[in-house]
């Protein structure tokens, strides 16, 4: 049975199932791997298939290429989906895969939807097989794999990048789909505004699938043949994607933290509402400005820790939706603040000087005196307690080993500026 078959007439498959490329002429973005002359795309006209990961986001095409390539390849196709397979399954597709070989001389194509979805020992079930060259592997996957695949696995393989698709595509397939009358929605004679697919393409971040899927919905819907942008932004407003566990999640946050750190307000504002829309804990969104108040301000602005710690504060008393605009002063606050990293330079400094120096004793006159019996043994012996005393104290706090090095050193920036100038007249 060919697991990646529609049937065309089945009225109760999804458009977006229906409409799935059948084709490498029918694939419809993801130029920069499979326009003409691209590598894979060379691969699979010539079907000189090799080892490979497809990692990108969800509707991009990864399984919808799977399936064209078990319409092209002479050799047999093997598709397993790691979400509904086991180990068992796993071994018996390998054992045919490796069989085919040592009886023909030519490989099996394993194609492995959302591979990730095995651990990194089901992963490794693939290895020798791919090292001896007994199979072709094809993966797939919408996390990033240099983090989800066993690097094993990786470093025997090529991996190619999808990326979230263009508005213009999008419109393109739902445009192929409305005039499509035999898997798509043609025999409807809908026709849909320029203004109206764009909608839906924006709403649909890059996702085919979603395209497809809002496009079927409004269809049934809206009644009448003329469809613009109003009827849609009343059927998919207020509708957003956002996977709190994927890269989506880290990579807007890392915009986010960077448009802050790179003083950019009207960015870290944008980022933060993109962030809140789509679903994400304001609690998580404050915890990261918090340590980012330290991280990249620091003492240039001693008050921005302050600001994020008192919003954190306030929005759990307030909650949503007035907490937003506790979250958003404090965001616009880091955001205009002056920026040091002089905090984290200090932290890993002294990480390095402890790591090279981990046994240094306490020097005697800074010992504990408190206990009976401390001063027999000369602790605290020699110690100037500073208070009381006019001037700067000469007097060392690090050492024996490591006296004279420097782990804080102010930037010339912010209130940092006047500690920068402390230091340098304590140290004449």
């Amino acid at each position: 049975m060919d697991l990646f078959q529609v049937k065309k007439q089945d009225g109760a498959i999804p458009l977006a199932k229906r409409m799935l490329p059948q084709t490498l002429e029918e694939f419809v973005g993801q130029e920069h791997i499979l326009g003409e002359g691209k590598p894979l795309r060379k691969l699979i006209e010539e079907d000189r298939l090799i080892s490979a990961i497809f990692y990108g986001p969800p509707g991009t095409g990864k399984s919808s290429l799977g399936r064209i390539i078990a319409n092209r390849t002479s050799a047999p196709f093997i598709y397993l989906n790691a979400v509904e397979s086991n180990v068992n399954e796993l071994k018996k597709k390998i054992a045919f895969a490796e069989k085919h070989f040592h009886m023909t001389g030519n490989r099996a194509v394993l194609f492995v939807d959302e591979v990730h979805r095995f651990n990194r020992l089901q992963q490794e079930y693939l290895l020798p097989s791919v090292e001896r060259g007994t199979l072709i592997f094809l993966g797939s996957t919408v996390q990033n794999p240099f983090f989800a695949i066993s690097k094993a696995l990786i470093s025997r393989t090529l991996v190619f990048e999808f990326k979230p698709l263009s508005v213009d595509d999008l419109i393109r397939i739902m445009e192929r789909a409305i005039e499509d009358e035999e898997r798509g929605i043609g025999k409807l004679h809908l026709k849909f505004s320029r203004a109206a697919l764009k909608k839906i393409a924006i709403a649909s971040e890059g996702d085919a699938r979603r395209a497809l899927n809002y496009l079927e919905l409004v269809s049934m819907v809206v009644k009448g043949p003329e469809i613009g942008e109003n009827e849609v932004d009343r059927i998919i407003s207020h509708t957003f994607h956002y996977d709190r566990t994927g890269d989506e999640h880290y990579d807007m946050i890392s915009a986010f933290i960077k448009s802050i750190r790179g003083s950019d307000p009207d960015a870290a504002m944008y980022w933060l509402v993109r962030i809140l829309e789509s679903g994400e804990d304001p609690r998580y969104i404050l915890r990261r400005v918090l340590i980012h108040s330290a991280e990249d301000i620091g003492l240039a602005d001693p008050m921005a820790l302050v600001v994020s710690a008192s919003a954190l504060t306030a929005f759990e008393m307030v909650g949503r939706p007035e907490g937003d605009l506790v979250l958003a002063e404090a965001v616009l606050y880091l955001a205009t603040a002056p920026k040091s990293n002089t905090v984290y330079r200090a932290l890993k400094k002294a990480h390095e000087v402890v790591k090279n120096y981990p046994r240094e004793e306490v020097p005697q006159h800074l010992k504990d005196s408190h206990y009976s019996g401390a001063k027999r043994l000369g602790h605290g012996e020699g110690y100037i307690y500073p208070h009381g005393h006019e001037g700067e104290i000469d007097q060392d706090y690090l050492p024996e080993g490591i006296k004279g090095v420097k782990i804080f050193e102010p930037a010339d920036i912010g209130y940092e500026k006047h500690l920068k100038k402390k230091k340098e007249v304590d140290e004449k």
